[in-house]
């Protein structure tokens, strides 16, 4: 619809508007990352936005929003000396998830650059978004090789296009707002820390709460311009109250104590490098003008921390988001937080009837979301003189036994799927795309973007005579030019198939694969790939976990894992198969890994070892790529799970192969994608 949702309409959601609103006082802050579930106001909070953002005064004809107060120096539609200017409204601009470079960045047209020495640029959305908005819907499903621009973007408030030696560059200094579900997998963590603050938000319990989201959607839907009409007068005043805050803001003062409080709550939390520091510094001076008010409070920083540091103090993919509220309170009382009340009232409360018009209330950190059920609190220790040897039969095989607690993750050796793919961009297999190493050149299909130099003189160079050379120039002409040809890596579907019978069910034995399995969805988070968990026990099979891009989402549904029965190997198999013909038609181009975690003990039915062969022999006749995690232990040991991994036409590795690496506790840094070796044999 042409007219926005208006900002004050919004019901509810205070820490989300409170983080819109103090980027729009201080853009400097950073900008948004908004987490939360489907259908909470997320998209409509960040359009509603931008009818908010003071207007900008800009060169006129300029397509790259120069100031006339300070013309960029470098901007390719310069040079703007002694340009009057004209005002307009702040850009929002969408990114979409599947947007390509040249429409990020920019396109160049190469051909004409090289046979004609002009730099035909057409500015992408980088240019649209400069002293505006650049608002990205599901940034967590953003292409890798998009990001990688994006952070260079914003580290540097400049974009630049090079095209074998031709370059453009021009300023694109943004404010940055994502939105994302975090069900659908997380954000890289480099292009995490970039967001200046994060918010997580979740539909009302609150009945009345509700029915007030729906009448208004409703009503908005009926007559949007009257709906907005309506609304005016609260968008004027808050508008207002954003400009007299921006006034405002270079006469806060940061006092020492302060600032001192901001030092010790970094420190506390452990949050790497200092750009929290400074993030929370702004925000806590942009909290003190939105508050009317010259100095930095208690209240301030506590606010600050409470959204600038949720997102930057996450060790691994499995940490929910969120901070320990009593020990940030402890931490700015010990720092000279002398106030009695830690959560006053900001003056202008937005009031009960969720409209937007203030100042959300103060003090209430973003609701987060209850951990993972691990099922830790009443779980016994792992192993003990009461547990069973690992690998003899459990008591009461029929019967479910009580989750096991994971043992500790260690880091994995590489497996990945022979061959050379085509799907999206990962870390895990050879692939064919768009970014990587050049390992050749062919005729372009469609516009060229990466040009092969040396393929196009040597294809040009022997039609020179014809083409009557004059000179020492070189005579190039579109027939002549080669696309280069380049290696990288893909992300690759990641099937697990977890053996939870009684044969598996001693607490040791069952700890260790369970750990097994999270550092190897540690390696997948790590490496982009998709995720999916699939059980067997008793009777049957279960997909536990569709696939899906969330491996935290994975690693809950493995601490729940209940254990004990028979051992339906040829059920897991069947359902891994079912899974994978699906996701084929889903997405033809992701390949699968599949990793089948067991002793390979199989039991019940009629002949059940050679059932599970048949079972495998088909994955092994359409091609895929598999791995057999051998978790048998004990001085006496069948090879089954070795046989099974040749009728796969796989390979067996053993928990303790699997190990490229022992360390002693979780991975602090998840940011490197090169971990470990390559596993030769899945390879």
């Amino acid at each position: 619809m042409s007219t926005p949702y208006p900002f004050t309409a919004i019901v509810g959601q205070d820490d989300l508007r409170l983080g819109l609103l103090l980027n729009a006082v201080s853009p400097a802050v950073g900008g948004v990352l908004v987490r939360g579930e489907k259908g909470t106001a997320k998209s409509t909070a960040v359009r509603a936005l931008a009818a908010l953002m003071p207007e900008v005064s800009v060169v006129p004809g300029c397509r790259f929003s120069c100031d006339p107060a300070a013309p960029d120096p470098a901007c390719p539609d310069g040079p703007h000396e002694g340009a009057s200017g004209v005002s307009r409204a702040a850009r929002t601009v969408e990114l979409p998830v599947g947007a390509s470079e040249d429409r990020l960045v920019g396109a160049l047209d190469i051909e004409r650059a090289l046979a004609e020495g002009v730099k035909a640029f057409e500015p992408g959305l980088l240019a649209d978004a400069h002293r505006g908005i650049l608002y990205v819907d599901e940034v967590n499903l953003l292409h890798d090789h998009l990001v990688d621009l994006l952070l260079d973007a914003a580290a540097m408030g400049a974009s630049y296009v090079e095209r074998e030696g031709v370059s453009v560059r021009h300023a694109a200094r943004f404010l940055l707002v994502g939105t994302m579900n975090p069900e659908e997998g997380e954000l890289r963590p480099q292009l995490l820390d970039r967001f200046g603050l994060t918010v997580e938000v979740a539909a009302s319990r609150e009945t009345d709460q509700r029915v007030e989201v729906v009448r208004r959607r409703l009503a908005y839907e009926d007559d949007p311009a009257g709906f907005a009409a309506r609304w005016a007068p609260e968008e004027a005043e808050l508008r207002e109250r954003i400009a007299a805050a921006r006034a405002l803001l270079p006469e806060v003062v940061l006092g020492d104590q302060a600032l001192r409080q901001i030092a010790a709550t970094c420190a506390a939390f452990e949050v790497d490098g200092m750009r929290a520091d400074i993030v929370m510094a702004r925000t806590a001076t942009a909290l003190a003008a939105w508050a009317g008010r010259t100095d930095v409070l208690a209240e301030d920083v506590r606010q600050a921390a409470l959204l600038a540091l949720p997102h930057r103090r996450r060790r691994n993919p499995f940490d929910a988001p969120g901070l320990d509220e009593d020990k940030l309170d402890d931490t700015l009382e010990q720092n000279g937080g002398g106030d009695d009340d830690p959560e006053p009232d900001g003056p202008g409360d937005g009031g009960g009837d969720g409209s937007g018009g203030g100042l959300p209330p103060q003090g209430d950190g973003p609701d987060t979301p209850p951990p993972p059920a691990d099922g830790a609190d009443d779980t016994p220790g792992r192993g003990g003189s009461e547990q069973s040897e690992p690998g003899a039969p459990v008591p009461g095989q029929g019967g479910e036994q009580q989750p096991v607690r994971a043992g500790e993750p260690f880091r994995t050796k590489m497996l990945s799927v022979p061959g050379l793919g085509e799907g999206a961009a990962g870390r895990r297999s050879r692939a064919r795309t768009e970014h990587g190493r050049t390992t050749g050149a062919r005729r372009p299909e469609g516009a060229l973007t990466k040009l092969h130099l040396a393929a196009t003189v040597l294809a040009a160079a022997p039609h020179q005579r014809a083409r009557g050379r004059s000179g020492r120039g070189l005579v190039v002409r579109r027939d002549d030019l080669r696309q280069a040809t380049r290696e990288g890596r893909e992300g690759n579907l990641v099937l697990f198939v977890v053996d939870a019978s009684g044969s598996m069910a001693a607490r040791q034995r069952m700890g260790a694969v369970k750990g097994a399995v999270l550092s190897l969805l540690m390696d997948a988070y790590q490496r982009r790939d998709k995720v999916g968990l699939i059980t067997f026990r008793g009777r049957e099979a279960e997909l536990a976990l569709p696939p899906t891009s969330s491996v935290d989402a994975a690693a809950a549904r493995l601490e729940s894992l209940p254990t004990g029965g028979r051992t339906p190997v040829a059920a897991g198999l069947l359902k891994a198969h079912d899974v994978l013909r699906v996701e084929r038609l889903r997405d033809p181009s992701r390949r699968a890994l599949l990793v089948v975690v067991t002793d390979g003990r199989a039991t019940g039915g009629p002949d059940p070892v050679a059932l599970a062969a048949r079972a495998a022999r088909l994955h092994a006749a359409e091609g895929v790529a598999s791995v057999v995690v051998d978790c048998e232990t004990g001085p006496v040991r069948l090879g089954l799970a070795a046989d099974l991994a040749r009728d796969l036409g796989g390979t067996a590795v053993t928990l303790d192969e699997l190990r490229a690496e022992s360390i002693a506790g979780l991975v602090k840094d998840v940011r490197g994608a090169g971990l470990g070796h390559t596993d030769r044999r899945a390879a």
